[in-house]
């Protein structure tokens, strides 16, 4: 069954190939989760749900059935984003042979992006999902004045320290708000570097997050020991209906943050 209907749809494999590229190009250059966190998958359209374990498992065994103690299994939910192809623009590109503007494809993927990244670091209630900014056992410091002194730089190397006086290791990575990211933006003095390029030297990785509003930063281990992102359905494109002689479409993907160990999240606030 060709659950995303492009069977259904007027566009040749030529036109699909364009919007889907256009879609992947788009998602590339706004999505920052998945830079840092390992993928796991994609699982496939069948996948509706993952094991998502928080603590340690064992197989236990009764009369001769056997279960798995201490197991849990999250739904993989979708997000979608849907976007209109005017029949008109798909007129004037085959008469004229002028480019099809695909901008409507760039702004449904981008919004797909932002949605995944807001799954990632928020979560999202309806659904029961739990982010990196908010997942229940991560540990909170005080996000002090980045603006000025060492503080920045001593917020996250003390939050280094606090994650390595766990056992928490591997790549270390920051995550900021726009806000926040401004403030490092400054030559920190003594040492002829910008405070962001300090701070980035101790890290695999330091990211500006779009999603992430006001003064807000998190820092984690992205080991997929810890935390991962399950897929399903990698970005998809899916024909919808013809409504009013224009094409609707939608992208699409399931997909889960998976928080395995939240004691490797250093929530700062």
């Amino acid at each position: 069954m060709d659950y995303l209907s492009r069977d259904s749809a007027p566009f040749s494999e030529e036109f699909w190939q364009k919007i889907t590229e256009a879609a992947l190009e788009s998602t590339r250059s706004h999505l920052v989760g998945r830079k840092f966190l390992t993928i796991y998958g994609p699982l496939g359209s069948g996948a509706s749900c993952v094991v998502c374990d928080r603590g340690p498992v064992s197989e236990e065994s009764k009369d001769g059935v056997v279960k798995t103690a201490g197991r849990s299994f999250a739904e993989l939910p979708q997000i979608y984003q849907d976007f209109m192809i005017s029949w008109r623009d798909m007129e004037a590109s085959g008469q004229t042979g002028a480019p099809m503007d695909m901008s409507p494809v760039w702004a449904a993927a981008h919004g797909l992006a932002n949605k995944e990244d807001r799954l990632i670091f928020y979560g999202n209630e309806f659904t029961g999902t739990e982010g990196l900014m908010n997942v229940s056992g991560a540990a909170k410091m005080k996000l002090s004045d980045w603006k000025t002194g060492e503080n920045a730089f001593t917020d996250v190397v003390t939050g280094i320290m606090s994650l390595q006086q766990k056992g928490i290791t591997g790549r270390y990575v920051l995550c900021v708000s726009p806000a926040v990211y401004i403030e490092l933006q400054r030559i920190q003095p003594g040492t002829g570097m910008l405070e962001k390029d300090r701070i980035a030297s101790q890290l695999f990785g330091l990211f500006a997050v779009p999603v992430l509003k006001g003064r807000q930063a998190v820092l984690l281990s992205a080991e997929p020991q810890y935390a991962d992102l399950a897929v399903g359905i990698d970005m998809a494109v899916a024909y919808l209906e013809l409504k009013d002689l224009n094409h609707n479409c939608r992208i699409l993907e399931t997909v889960m943050p998976r928080i395995k160990r939240p004691e490797a999240i250093v929530v700062y606030e």
